[in-house]
């Protein structure tokens, strides 16, 4: 049972951003715990008040967004929080990089009320929050690893089952869970459960960074190939 009110930190360097942001998420009864106006303050208003969820601008002085990120998931007993990107294009490279530091999505900050409101619901209840197409289209485009970029470990996906691989590699397609059950002739509930599974043995928080994973350790290439 998630906890009552949903509780949540808003870091943008601009103040009218997080003043907006703030009005509409009180206004639908989530509670915001504390406000950031750069990455260290991000991190300390974590540490400090625990929230569900946190609204996470990208370019901020002193510390950004993909380092705050980064330190706040690195922490003990954060394994329950959620932070969601704020960017203005849905395409920036800073945004691969925030999924892969552990966030779970991203929003773009022109997003209305409703859908503010409904993403950081959602990912709560531990969804990602992008569609799984948007995230493919994301992830083809910046899982290349270029000479000033270190590539990442290679987790290794061993623990999988057959069956497990083949719905990790079909997610990482961009296939919903409703079309995974159509593709693999499973009932939506099984494939949930397959979902579970895999987000546990390899130590995930979401769907996104399953995606991730999938590119990264070559079971899926950038164009739709698997290995």
């Amino acid at each position: 049972m998630s906890r009552l009110p949903l509780r949540v930190v808003i870091a943008d360097d601009q103040a009218l951003v997080r003043t907006g942001f703030g009005m509409i998420l009180t206004a639908d009864g989530i509670e915001v715990t504390a406000e950031a106006a750069d990455g260290d303050e991000a991190v300390a208003a974590c540490r400090r008040t625990r929230p569900d969820v946190v609204l996470m601008d990208i370019r901020m002085p002193h510390t950004d967004g993909i380092e705050a990120t980064r330190r706040i998931l690195a922490a003990p007993g954060t394994a329950d929080i959620r932070v969601i990107i704020l960017t203005t294009y849905d395409l920036d490279h800073y945004v691969y990089e925030a999924l892969t530091a552990g966030a779970s999505g991203f929003l773009l900050k022109d997003v209305t009320p409703e859908h503010l409101v409904a993403a950081v619901r959602l990912v709560r209840t531990g969804d990602a929050l992008l569609a799984p197409t948007i995230t493919r289209r994301l992830i083809e485009r910046f899982a290349r690893h270029d000479e000033e970029q270190p590539a990442a470990p290679h987790r290794d996906l061993s623990p999988l089952t057959p069956r497990e691989l083949e719905v990790l590699r079909l997610l990482a397609t961009g296939l919903t869970n409703t079309e995974l059950a159509d593709r693999l002739h499973l009932s939506p509930t099984t494939v949930k459960t397959h979902i579970s599974r895999i987000l546990q043995k390899l130590d995930l928080r979401d769907r996104v960074q399953a995606v991730v994973l999938a590119y990264e350790t070559g079971l899926i290439s950038p164009g739709g190939g698997g290995s």
